[in-house]
């Protein structure tokens, strides 16, 4: 599958999301959150990267980190494999647990890192689960109380103290960041990712297929970087339907 090279940070600092195989999802109750804390802490230890910030939710999960040594995609490697074999194990499943490859963003001055950490620990606000002071899987409660995954001490610094920690996070986003989208994939891109998705399934022959395996496909398909107009003249699936699947 052609992939574009990852933007390198000149910062050294990255925001990094990665999601469920067909939006399915990546924790199931809070042994699952815990282990996958624990996976993150080991590979980054390993690797030299550092956690600034983390959210963890249903289906997705949102990675604020500083990598020095360009190790990032060791680093994601090891921390998708060991969690999804324990995932895949304990909860008997079978097949891909992640989203075939993590997205990346180079933040690249104090004041987009602070956003960053901001719009991370705000998942759960936007999404009408809670405030992030009071969600439990990220690193919020870290910020205001005590560091265990998350390296709190330079956003701290930065805001001078929990309490202006507090005090940013509680302003208002004002819409300047944000993550950032994929770039268009050509065409003739897009019929080889199809055939690489689909591990050799006639893209046409999604029509055939039942509901939840066709979305779960079109989902995929989707997230490597097709847009819907492209996957309607691949696989003569309407637009609608295209749609509802890479929202599901």
């Amino acid at each position: 599958m052609p992939r574009s090279a990852r933007v390198k940070a000149e910062s050294g600092f990255y925001h990094v999301v990665a999601k469920g195989s067909g939006g399915q999802n990546l924790f199931e109750g809070p042994a699952d959150y815990q282990a996958f804390l624990g996976f993150l802490s080991q590979a980054c230890e390993k690797h030299g990267v550092a956690v600034i910030a983390f959210c963890l939710m249903t289906n997705h999960m949102h990675l604020l980190v500083e990598d020095p040594d360009g190790n990032l995609s060791q680093m994601m490697q090891s921390l998708m494999t060991s969690y999804a074999q324990r995932f895949n194990s304990t909860g008997g499943h079978i097949g891909h647990v992640f989203q075939q490859r993590f997205k990346s963003q180079p933040v690249e001055d104090d004041a987009y890192l602070l956003q960053a950490a901001r719009y991370i620990h705000n998942n759960p606000a936007r999404a009408g689960i809670c405030a992030a002071w009071e969600y439990r899987w990220s690193s919020y409660r870290e910020y205001v109380g005590r560091s265990e995954v998350a390296k709190t001490s330079l956003l701290l610094d930065m805001c001078g103290g929990r309490e202006g920690f507090v005090a940013f996070s509680a302003g208002a986003q004002d819409g300047s960041y944000r993550f950032s989208q994929r770039t268009r994939v050509s065409d003739a891109e897009a019929q080889e990712i199809a055939r690489a998705v689909l591990g050799g399934l006639d893209p046409i022959d999604l029509k055939a297929l039942g509901r939840e395996r066709r979305n779960a496909l079109l989902f995929d398909l989707k997230e490597a970087g097709l847009s819907v107009r492209q996957i309607e003249r691949l696989t003569g699936i309407g637009r609608g339907t295209i749609a509802k699947a890479s929202q599901s």
